[in-house]
């Protein structure tokens, strides 16, 4: 697959786009995505399950830009919801509301009630309580509502503590021990089907061991519940694969790791759902930046971008890392090893440490590359700064799919 962000002559590009041309009229910070790249890894997915009975909704949650959202709809993509505002969203830029599937430990009573207006195609549940919450919205609006358990397999996602899910601690999910009274005892619901199994471990998984783990142990459960009489049709194995945020990263393959899903589940007439999302838009993202000033304290060197934590939280949050490079390529500059900070006033505020990185000057632009999923979505307003644009690049034309947010847009429903 074609890398979407590339040099040619020393100019980074995004597909046939120059960097440095979006910079000029879109400004800076600025999240730049790529149309194909987005696209070419649905395809990867959906292309490996072949024939095989399966549905790829894509985790909204990862990044919820209505030009993203309306690219993934006209697919066929479905899409895996957190909450009613995702809803909204995927409404709004044409999806199907009978290809979302609702996940989400909190959901509220009027997200329930939504989603089960609009005729969605399942919940996930996470508790007995959220079972009997649905049952009776969906009584009161005279309709019955598709349902999987979501189980916690208790497997060792072997990645971030704060974005693994799997483990018996975790507030996602039910115990897998406890499954099946839980399924029995949801019969006495009548206006529920519970048709599925679901299951989610965590994310940027860089090994498929722990995910096929999990399928085993859901296997097993949906084999158990089937000889009980419960007509299990569906597994949703959620997402979880990971992306090279570093160039040692080695990411599982789609299509290696479909194949053996395909090939435990072969024989059980089991429709699969899959729920990427980082690994469908993380590296078809960059978060263009200008440099502002450089610095040394002590010694220590200091590279000040425009963009800060308010932009990309993932470093400071997560002590991720991002490759950060130049959009334009100078070798005979050399590097420097350095600190790439923003203007926030928190010493949190960095987007690497000790990085040795290009010797970029102040007026330059570089790239913070892998910046597609968990960027703009977790993004916010603090130091009162505006959020940042939003442009998706197709061939070699672009457009802004998200204004650059203006002081009159943060103090919005305000009042003094």
């Amino acid at each position: 697959m074609q890398q979407p962000f590339a040099y040619r002559d020393n100019r980074m590009h995004a597909e046939d786009v120059p960097l440095d041309s979006i910079a000029r009229r879109a400004g800076t910070p600025c999240f730049v995505y790529s149309s194909n790249a987005i696209l070419g890894r649905y395809h990867a997915y959906d292309r490996a399950f072949g024939d095989a009975p399966h549905r790829i909704c894509y985790a909204v949650k990862a990044n919820g830009n209505l030009a993203i959202l309306s690219l993934l709809a006209g697919a066929g993509a479905g899409f895996d919801i957190v909450s009613g505002g995702e809803l909204f969203r995927v409404l709004r830029a044409g999806g199907a509301a009978d290809k979302v599937v609702f996940a989400g430990v909190g959901k509220t009573a009027e997200e329930v009630e939504y989603a089960l207006e609009h005729g969605i195609h399942s919940f996930s549940c996470e508790s007995e309580a959220e079972l009997s919450l649905i049952d009776a919205l969906a009584s009161r609006l005279g309709t019955k509502a598709r349902v999987s358990l979501r189980v916690n397999p208790d497997v060792d996602a072997v990645t971030h503590p704060k974005i693994s899910t799997g483990l018996r601690e975790h507030k996602f999910g039910i115990d897998i021990q406890a499954a099946e009274e839980i399924y029995a005892r949801a019969r006495w619901h009548s206006h529920i089907q519970m048709e599925g199994v679901s299951c989610h471990i965590g994310s940027q998984l860089l090994r498929a061991g722990p995910l096929l783990a999990a399928l085993d142990r859901v296997l097993a459960l949906v084999d158990r519940l089937r000889e009980k009489g419960i007509p299990i049709q569906e597994l949703d194995l959620g997402g979880g694969l990971g992306i090279p945020y570093r160039p040692t990263d080695e990411a599982p393959s789609i299509e290696d790791y479909v194949a053996q899903v395909k090939n435990r589940v072969a024989g059980r007439n089991l429709t699969l759902l899959m729920e990427p999302g980082r690994s469908l838009v993380g590296e078809a993202g960059v978060l263009l930046s200008r440099v502002l000033y450089r610095k040394t304290n002590a010694g220590k060197e200091f590279v000040i971008l425009d963009a800060a934590m308010n932009d990309l939280i993932r470093p400071s949050l997560y002590e991720a890392h991002h490759e950060i490079l130049p959009v334009k390529r100078d070798p005979s500059r050399g590097t420097v090893k350095a600190d790439v900070v923003g203007p926030v006033c928190e010493t949190g505020d960095y987007l690497a440490r000790d990085r040795e990185l290009a010797n970029v000057l102040p007026g330059d632009l570089v790239a913070i590359s892998t910046a597609g999923a968990y960027g703009f979505v977790m993004s916010s307003n603090y130091n009162a700064r505006p959020r940042a644009a939003e442009v998706m690049v197709a061939g070699d034309g672009w457009r802004i799919v998200r204004q650059r947010e203006t002081f009159d847009d943060i103090i919005r429903g305000e009042m003094a």
